[in-house]
């Protein structure tokens, strides 16, 4: 019943200090110092916007628990889901003190703190340097070299933020980014590959760090890939570099494109990845016939000891075959291909490019019967006349023609050749502007 008591006493005098009072915090601090109660005096410091001593004894209470030197309590917390956790004392520590750091704007107070609270909870530490809560964000180039190498998760969160959340564009970032996403994924490559050899047993694979998951909802090698495709301001070919010898094929091929290496990307997805989709989608955004036929030779000619793909090639030739030369087909053709696979797309492609030529003869003919009947209309257009007696009169000024000049416009008005100076020849009398109000007549039109 005492301990009942006391306990409610400590969890009372917890609330008071952590809300607003008008405790005067020297008379208190002595009091509960060498009482010891630090938590309260942590929340007393903490209500009173004294943060520095606040944090300093949350640490105190962090690296004792840790070392063993104090009992570490433990409190169940409840879940949306309505599980329970435990929750250890120094994750509530670290708790208290990211509720105080997440709203400080002191940069050397937060940096300087940091780091046990990641050691604590990578995830309080990103909440700490991603939040918006404090009037004025820390400096990119301070806070990433104030995070521990070893933290990487930390890093590549911190600058997912700084480029997606506060649309950074600054290159170094980026590329900073990428690298750092590029060295993990070659890590994680080599960790799979290892763990999937036929001698290494069943699957085992160890987190060097238990926050890793929460940070991240995807694998390193798809936040990878994405970025690569999204984003234009890093250096493709450092990054480049870095998995020139790896086996990241797919990232390669996104490297390659960024710096136009069209065969390159195409040896990768039609040879290494063997994506014919992907490869003939390619084809299609390079948009030259060309591109087809590089392909084309690609599948017949692998090199480097590789048997020749001739599915792949009757899978192309049967998608673009029309848009090939049926002749430079022919002779890519390798002997060794066996003909059954190729004879019926070959002979689909020789009546796709007879019927295409074929369409191009009429088209042509028409063309030219068209042409034929423009000039035909323009010629009689031209050698139309008109009847100007002594009764007809300018349609602008209205002074009689006689044997004077004059001038017919295309919607058959007839000026003087004086008004036909000032009105200009591409304005009629009516005020209609022949170059932006075109006039057609139903003899111009043709069949």
């Amino acid at each position: 019943m005492y301990l009942y008591r006391a306990l409610n006493c400590v969890h009372d005098m917890e609330k008071l200090a952590s809300n607003e009072n008008s405790c005067v915090v020297e008379e208190l601090e002595t009091l509960l110092d060498d009482s010891g109660h630090l938590r309260t005096l942590a929340f007393l410091y903490a209500s009173k916007g004294m943060s520095s001593k606040a944090l300093a004894i949350w640490r105190i209470f962090a690296r004792n628990y840790s070392s063993g030197l104090w009992k570490e309590p433990a409190t169940e917390n409840v879940l949306p889901d309505g599980q329970t956790t435990i929750i250890s004392g120094r994750e509530i520590a670290a708790s208290e003190a990211s509720n105080i750091l997440e709203k400080s704007s002191d940069q050397d107070l937060v940096l300087q703190h940091l780091g046990w609270v990641a050691d604590v909870d990578p995830v309080l530490a990103v909440r700490v340097l991603t939040s918006e809560e404090r009037t004025e964000q820390l400096s990119p180039e301070k806070v990433i070299a104030a995070i521990d190498s070893k933290k990487v998760e930390i890093l590549q969160r911190y600058l997912q933020w700084l480029i997606e959340d506060q649309d950074c564009s600054d290159m170094q970032y980026h590329t900073l980014y990428a690298l750092s996403l590029a060295k993990s994924a070659l890590v994680a490559f080599k960790e799979e590959s290892s763990c999937l050899r036929p001698d290494a047993g069943k699957l085992e694979r160890e987190i060097s760090d238990a926050g890793w998951n929460l940070i991240f909802l995807s694998p390193v090698r798809e936040r990878l890939q994405i970025f690569l495709q999204s984003s234009d301001l890093y250096d493709p070919e450092e990054v480049l570099d870095l998995i020139e010898g790896s086996e990241l094929w797919l990232e390669k091929a996104i490297l390659y494109r960024k710096l136009g290496q069209e065969t390159l990307v195409l040896r990768i997805l039609a040879l290494k990845l063997e994506d014919s989709e992907a490869a003939e989608q390619y084809c299609a955004e390079i948009g030259r016939p060309d591109a087809y036929m590089q392909l084309l030779d690609m599948y017949l000619d692998p090199q480097n000891g590789k048997d020749p793909m001739f599915k792949a090639a009757v899978y192309l030739l049967h998608n673009h075959g029309e848009s090939l030369d049926p002749l430079q087909v022919l002779k890519k053709l390798s002997p060794d291909m066996p003909l059954q696979l190729a004879s019926d797309t070959i002979l689909r492609m020789l009546r796709a490019r007879r019927h295409h030529h074929c369409q191009g003869q009429i088209v042509r003919n028409v063309s030219s019967a068209l042409d034929i009947d423009a000039r035909l209309a323009r010629l009689e257009e031209r050698s139309r006349y008109v009847q100007i007696n002594d009764e007809s009169f300018c349609d602008s000024c209205k002074a009689h023609l006689g044997t004077k000049l004059f001038a017919m416009y295309p919607d058959d008005t007839v000026v003087c050749y004086k008004c036909y100076r000032r009105q200009g020849e591409s304005t009629s009398v009516s005020g209609r502007d022949f170059k932006q109000d075109i006039l057609f007549k139903p003899g111009w039109l043709v069949s």
